[in-house]
């Protein structure tokens, strides 16, 4: 039986505080070799909330889990309202300067490579092209029972012909794109099934409590070999399917340097954790480097 996932966590031990020196950040990045591991906190000054930083949404959220999802005809109702709302957020958010800070850091050849928690797609926007989506991505949507893939935007119309009328206001809007509605709100709100077999639709995205495929983790495993460092950007490390890699890393001693501004569940394998937004610290660190920030 799969246990219900870990959201939240709490340090046991005393870890190193944070610092403002960013030069280990840079001297990794001008050795090169670098592999970024980058979550939910690099989208938030696209407008795109954490989970658990200062008002996180898991303060008034529960996120979607994937044995709710397959379980109950009245949670993927709720899910796919919520959704449908939430998608148009997400389709106006623009890459801000840590991605695009990301992305000159690759185009100079310092980083082996790019691991995303983040389903938003905002790497690949701001030009990190080869970013590996550990989680999925909300672009695409796939049937449970064919595995069909097919666009999201393609469904988005679907559902809003299928639900003329619909346009509650959210109370907000979680990393996972999953807008906070309330059962009134959701209504009678019509779900559609795969145009393909009639299966039911889930996003390509890997829910909490669902395995991340495993050949997409040995790619990343095989990325943390290759890498001479680890670099993560705005991710807790809560949940394991990120935190595996930081201990990888660790274990063949290759340092781990971590920008977040809260403590990390990874603190105590890193050699540096910078506490700074990610924007303004990413672009400095670029500048030192001489890099231009598109």
């Amino acid at each position: 039986m799969r246990m219900r996932p870990t959201l939240s966590w709490t340090p046991t031990e005393d870890l190193p505080p944070g610092t403002t020196d960013l030069e280990p950040v840079a001297d990794a990045l001008r050795a090169g070799g670098v592999l970024v591991l980058s979550g939910a906190g690099l989208s938030t000054e696209s407008g795109i909330p954490d989970y658990r930083g200062v008002g996180g949404s898991l303060s008034r959220h529960t996120p979607m889990t994937y044995q709710d999802f397959t379980a109950s005809a009245a949670a993927r109702r709720r899910y796919w309202a919520r959704s449908h709302l939430g998608w148009r957020t997400f389709g106006r958010a623009l890459p801000n300067a840590g991605h695009r800070a990301v992305a000159a850091f690759g185009r100079h050849g310092l980083l082996t490579g790019v691991i995303t928690q983040n389903v938003d797609g905002l790497h690949q926007a701001a030009g990190s092209a080869e970013a590996v989506e550990l989680h999925g991505s909300l672009e695409r949507v796939v049937c449970l029972s064919c595995g069909a893939l097919s666009p999201r935007r393609e469904l988005a119309v679907r559902l809003a012909e299928a639900n003329r009328g619909f346009a509650p206001v959210a109370a907000g809007i979680n990393p996972d794109g999953d807008a906070d509605l309330t059962d009134e709100q959701v209504g009678d709100f019509r779900v559609l099934p795969c145009t393909v077999c009639g299966g039911v639709l889930k996003p390509d995205v890997v829910f909490f409590g669902e395995a991340v495929p495993p050949g997409r983790v040995e790619h990343c495993r095989a990325l943390v070999r290759e890498a001479a460092s680890l670099l993560v950007l705005g991710s807790s490390l809560t949940v394991m399917s990120g935190l595996r890699f930081v201990r990888q890393a660790a274990r063949a001693g290759k340092p781990v340097l971590i920008v977040n501004r809260d403590a990390t569940r990874g603190d105590q394998y890193a050699v540096a954790r910078v506490a700074l937004p990610l924007g303004g610290a990413l672009t400095t660190v670029a500048e030192e480097l001489g890099l231009p920030v598109g």
